[in-house]
């Protein structure tokens, strides 16, 4: 049965490095250190990630190649991350083996999922500013390439990552390189990388040869393959295609290894129960109430503005709902995250359909995935405040009514109605007085019915706490631009609704 493993961590590996420049042991360590008994000894991570660099040498040699052939590689502007990177593998692999198990297959498991979701949330890292091809480092861009090449170098002897991702990030964000070219640039580097950092792995630790060149030699194998099948897939399609099936894989993977690890713990503990049944039931919430929405925006050709809103109920009702029939507050945070991770990826494969323009009104491109992102990441936080930290579900409650049904007042009064601009210096110019009163009167209502179903506020007290509510939440809605008050109005008022809990 490992032999199995040792094949499909292979194959996992080499697909991460084709397509996305990947070390081998974000993809291979897991699997083996998790479902391989011969690598949960005291030094079966170090092995796993000996093995995991060994492959990576011919993988990322052949990637390489592969992008080299293509003309997606820039050494002139990686040159001083590949001579830093080379002078500190050494010394990761030296501190790596002296920590030993614990840190390293514990890093690389969280590693694995969170380079998933960075994918899932943005697939093309490329810049509109992109550096022309051959460009010279400037300063600033030698300065960064030797303070993540240090860094780096270090970690990919510590842990085994290779630096791929890194690498990445770094050619992308920082030095300006296109996708590709940085792909196709950290793996050469890692090509050299890999190939110092294993033997170091080896000559410290020679049991690795000794007892697993089978496994080493199996590995090496169908990594290599599978580098070189991906690599050329990757260089006939977009960036936004690689980048999302990358995800896509690391995300199931990552989440998969570490339940696995962890399945002693979750196994005592009742929350992955809980976070099934509260995920079920807000699946059967969400999923009916958005399909009737968008079949009655087809059927009644409701305006795509107010078609908008409507989607806007679904979306901020659904945390109220888990408030409230959730099991636990712990189930519903784990709920909003995992349906915010969901969501993302399956709204940038909607986004190529062409219908999808007309069913949705963006006022830039990707508004309507970016505002539910942080709309279901805020209210995730918002609950474990109110919920977990104060033990309060009321404030979570009466702070999201208060903002949501406001603001779909203030556009509903203030489009067509809003005749005298708020010109305050710190206020959106294009936004009214008419609809910030609007918002202000609703949040009051909706602020006063929620406090007065779920919370011991008196009459009295439910009326003044819901005058704050109304006034602080169309003063922050009335200055929030860009789409933020879907964050800013609810954390205004999940902090008042705090404050005042502790004082009334």
């Amino acid at each position: 049965m490992e032999y199995l493993w040792y094949i499909i961590a292979s194959i996992g590996a080499g697909v991460g490095t084709g397509l996305a420049g990947l070390s081998a042991a974000t993809v291979m360590v897991p699997i083996l250190i998790v479902l391989c008994p011969s690598f949960s000894g005291e030094t079966g991570a170090y092995q796993a990630t000996a093995i995991a660099l060994a492959s990576d040498i011919l993988g990322s040699a052949v990637t390489a190649a592969t992008y080299i052939r293509h003309k997606n590689i820039d050494l002139r502007r990686g040159w001083v991350m590949l001579v830093c990177i080379l002078a500190m593998c050494t010394v990761g692999s030296y501190a790596a083996y002296r920590v030993g198990n614990v840190v390293l297959g514990g890093f690389t498991l969280f590693l694995t999922l969170g380079i998933g979701i960075r994918f899932l949330m943005r697939p093309d890292t490329s810049r509109s500013d992109q550096a022309a091809r051959g460009e010279r480092l400037d300063a600033k861009g030698i300065a960064i390439s030797v303070f993540f090449g240090l860094t780096i170098g270090f970690g990919t002897g510590f842990v085994g990552t290779g630096g791929g991702m890194m690498m990445l990030v770094v050619f992308t964000a920082f030095l300006g390189m296109e996708l590709k070219t940085a792909v196709g640039t950290s793996t050469f580097i890692m090509t050299f990388t890999a190939l110092i950092a294993s033997v170091s792995h080896i000559v410290i630790h020679p049991a690795i040869v000794l007892e697993k060149w089978g496994v080493l030699l199996l590995c090496m194998t169908i990594a290599t393959v599978s580098s070189l099948i991906s690599a050329r897939f990757a260089n006939s399609v977009s960036n936004r295609t690689v980048g999302l099936v990358t995800g896509a894989v690391l995300t199931v993977l990552g989440a998969s290894m570490i339940a696995l690890n962890y399945q002693d713990v979750l196994r005592a503990s009742s929350l992955p129960h809980e976070v099934l049944v509260t995920f079920w039931r807000y699946l059967c919430y969400i999923v009916p109430l958005a399909f009737t929405l968008i079949l009655m925006h087809m059927l009644l050709h409701i305006p795509r503005n107010v078609f908008r809103k409507l989607l806007h109920v679904a979306a901020f009702t659904s945390s109220i709902f888990l408030v409230v029939f959730g099991e636990s507050w712990q189930a519903v945070t784990i709920t909003l995250v995992l349906f915010a991770v969901a969501v993302w990826p399956l709204l940038s494969v909607a986004e190529r359909w062409s219908g999808y323009g007309n069913l949705f009104v963006e006022k830039s491109a990707g508004e309507v995935k970016q505002s539910l992102l942080l709309l279901f990441l805020s209210q995730a936080v918002f609950v474990a405040i109110a919920c977990g930290l104060m033990g309060k579900p009321y404030i979570l409650i009466a702070s999201t009514a208060a903002w949501g049904l406001g603001d779909i007042a203030a556009a509903w009064v203030g489009r067509p109605l809003g005749k005298h601009k708020v010109h305050w210096r710190l206020a959106d110019h294009k936004k009214s007085w008419e609809g910030t009163a609007a918002m202000a009167a609703v949040s009051f209502v909706a602020c006063l019915v929620s406090l007065l179903a779920c919370s011991a506020y008196s009459l009295g007290g439910s009326l003044l706490v819901s005058l704050l509510v109304g006034v602080v939440s169309s003063l922050v809605e009335v200055c929030s631009r860009g789409g933020y008050d879907t964050v800013t109005v609810p954390a205004a008022n999940v902090l008042l609704l705090s404050l005042l809990s502790l004082c009334l």
